[in-house]
């Protein structure tokens, strides 16, 4: 009952896990108020939408005043490529929108604080732990954005030192992909990038191998685990993962099996595919109670269908200052 009648807002609220989220805080009797630069055409009519540029810090503290609960998912998504392409427009806001809102965050005295950070903090490892973070730097194929998340996550760490404000989750998820994801070809991350590329040609180009391992986690289980994070008041970084490693070949052959196609794959194998493998513990958020539960055949599944029965955003001009 945590969320019945309090006030919550949600940046970043017309993206991807935040449209999840906003979905189980309508059910839970919350007062949901999104803030964002663009409205969503099907945005529920019992929640408010604040647009706003949360680079500025007066904004911000406008979308906070008088909120109870802050889910800050706003952030900048692109595909690595165009992140090591064009670093300034990845890190500087990034760095301003999450500076910004926590110190408005903490100026509204909200009762809860949830900052989303994500899988790019760690360093290239076979399983990345909580812990391991701080003794390392970021994967330099993450490096800009990487250091972005970890600058948030030490900052919210600062206001607990000096003021004793520590009602702040942290939660870093894995490769997200689901609905209202960003289906550009041209700036995608792997998931909803390889179902465009499969419903539009016959052939289906993939750099790398194939071989890489990457931790895929459906954008409705995060939401679920946001959720579950904040209503438990865990204050301590956590995993936000599936915990399973898929291949890029396998992630490949189950978005040919549910394209209802026949696709010809072409790898380029000498092509840049990032690191061999990014796959997280989720040992933590386990022990606190939380699995996720959507495989990965059932997540593309399901964004899949999505992608074809909302095909308008093929032709929307895509905005880098999106969301989660």
């Amino acid at each position: 009952m945590m969320f019945k009648n309090q006030k919550v807002l949600v940046t970043g609220g017309s993206g991807m896990i935040g449209r999840s989220l906003v979905n189980i805080l309508l059910k839970k009797g919350a007062i949901v108020s999104i803030a964002d630069l663009t409205e969503p055409t099907d945005l529920p009519d019992n929640v408010e939408f604040l647009k706003s540029d949360l680079r500025i810090f007066t904004n911000c503290l406008e979308v906070c005043k008088g909120k109870d609960y802050v889910f800050h998912l706003a952030g900048v998504k692109g595909s690595p490529i165009m992140c090591m392409n064009q670093p300034v427009d990845f890190m500087v806001p990034m760095l301003q929108f999450n500076t910004n809102m926590t110190q408005a965050a903490f100026e509204s005295d909200v009762k809860w604080y949830m900052f989303t950070s994500s899988v790019g903090v760690y360093a290239p490892q076979e399983i990345f732990y909580e812990e391991s973070v701080w003794g390392t730097f970021p994967s330099p194929n993450d490096i800009y954005a990487g250091w972005a998340k970890r600058i948030g996550e030490l900052q919210t760490e600062t206001y607990k030192k000096q003021y004793g404000w520590d009602r702040i989750s942290i939660v870093r998820p894995a490769n997200v992909y689901g609905p209202y994801d960003n289906f550009n070809p041209a700036n995608a991350m792997v998931v909803p990038s390889l179902i465009r590329k499969a419903q539009e040609n016959d052939v289906l180009e993939v750099f790398g191998d194939g071989t890489p391992i990457r931790d895929f986690i459906y954008a409705e289980d995060v939401a679920e685990g946001m959720i579950f994070i904040v209503e438990n008041k865990i204050t301590e970084p956590v995993n936000l993962g599936s915990g399973t490693g898929n291949t890029i070949k396998e992630l490949v052959e189950i978005v040919i099996k549910h394209s209802g196609k026949n696709v010809e794959v072409k790898w380029f194998p000498d092509a840049h595919s990032g690191d061999k493998q990014r796959l997280m513990s989720m040992n933590k958020l386990k022990n606190y109670g939380f699995e996720s539960h959507t495989s990965l055949e059932q997540g593309v599944k399901k964004t899949t269908e999505w992608f074809l029965n909302n095909k308008e955003i093929l032709d929307k001009r895509y905005n880098p200052f999106v969301n989660h």
